[in-house]
């Protein structure tokens, strides 16, 4: 993979896709808590995020929020994480959030048999409204440089116009030499009000065509590009590497501009205690990281999330695509014992992790 060099660029990495406020009611339930801890969360921006703090790369995100008290609470939580701001397009706010808003995500955790539960409240919100043109692409890729750009499915299901939003950027990116990644993150709600598995199927095999790096579970892979899985259960889980590597020459058949397709391997026992792996398809060869068989989750939103940004950190840090499947797998487990969307694991805890280390205290 030709990725710039650190010196000849502004960022590391940039994310573009919609940043929600968290409301989470930690060990209660949504509908009885009477109380709510906020945090920042969203599908590509923890991804950014997790490779400034964990990682300590410079990194920044593209998104829009309404320029109200809610907005600018997003915006603080953002700036906590060390992520960029200055590319968040502001939006004059209505007075009523009639016609934009910032995007809520009511989330329970989940425990034992009890699993989690996400239900937003994203509609009419600043980044779903966002269209080609709102950003300066050239002068994002082309004058300020950016070694690795993601995006993803969520950003792309939210309005009419943001999948052209994706390919407007992707399409500046790779003209100019930056690693495009985008994670399948197929939401059946999402797509509901804009054709379901259908019309998600042809966006995102459009924007595939302009992707370096594909990210998605199994599931992800077969309701959103529409590829069979053998040995896919009903649950669409399927803890078998074996299934996503017979799968891989017809996705890079597809698709040859893929570089590298990476996807994360999960048995659900409970919500509470999941198997948790990761295989990656890169250099003309497969990649497996090793299997953490019953993982205790505290909070699993995330963690695929927190896979993608180690991933892509293996290799902007040159480590090469086992190291990258690794770390990617490791970063994801730690992201899934603490609460939020986002990672609070260190870049030491990651390495020791991906080295074997065990869970005994550390004095």
């Amino acid at each position: 993979m030709n990725i710039k060099p650190r010196q000849s660029v502004t960022w590391d990495a940039l994310s573009l896709g919609e940043i929600m406020l968290r409301l989470d009611p930690g060990e209660g339930r949504i509908h009885t808590t009477r109380q709510f801890a906020a945090w920042e969360g969203g599908g590509e921006y923890n991804v950014a995020r997790g490779l400034r703090r964990c990682f300590g790369l410079k990194s920044a995100v593209a998104t829009a929020f309404p320029d109200n008290p809610v907005g600018r609470l997003v915006e603080d939580l953002i700036l906590q994480g060390g992520v960029d701001t200055s590319l968040i397009k502001w939006v004059p706010y209505d007075g009523l959030g009639r016609s934009v808003r910032v995007g809520l995500n009511f989330t329970e955790r989940g425990f034992g048999a009890r699993g989690a539960v996400g239900c937003s409240d994203r509609g009419h919100t600043a980044a779903s409204q966002l269209k080609p043109g709102d950003f300066d692409w050239e002068d994002i890729f082309g004058r300020q440089g950016v070694r690795w750009f993601h995006t993803g499915g969520i950003f792309a299901a939210l309005g009419e116009k943001t999948p052209e939003v994706v390919i407007e950027a992707a399409k500046a990116a790779r003209k100019h030499g930056t690693i495009v990644s985008y994670d399948l993150n197929f939401r059946p709600s999402l797509w509901k009000a804009y054709g379901g598995t259908k019309r998600a199927q042809e966006v995102n095999r459009e924007i595939a065509r302009h992707v370096d790096v594909m990210i998605g579970n199994e599931e992800d892979f077969t309701m959103a590009l529409g590829f069979a899985v053998p040995g896919l259960n009903e649950n669409r889980s399927a803890l078998d590497p074996a299934n996503f590597q017979a799968m891989i020459g017809e996705v890079t058949k597809a698709y040859p501009n893929f570089q590298a397709v990476a996807t994360t391997l999960r048995e659900v026992h409970s919500a509470s205690d999941n198997d948790w792996g990761a295989v990656l398809w890169a250099e003309g060869k497969f990649h497996q990281a090793a299997q953490r068989d019953h993982l205790a989750i505290l909070d699993r939103v995330g963690g695929g999330d927190s896979f993608a940004s180690g991933l892509a950190y293996g290799f902007l840090a040159g480590l090469g695509a086992q190291a990258a499947v690794d770390y990617g797998a490791a970063h994801g487990a730690l992201a899934m014992t603490t609460p939020g969307d986002t990672s609070m694991a260190t870049k030491a805890e990651v390495e020791a992790l991906v080295k074997g280390a065990s869970a005994r205290v550390v004095r």
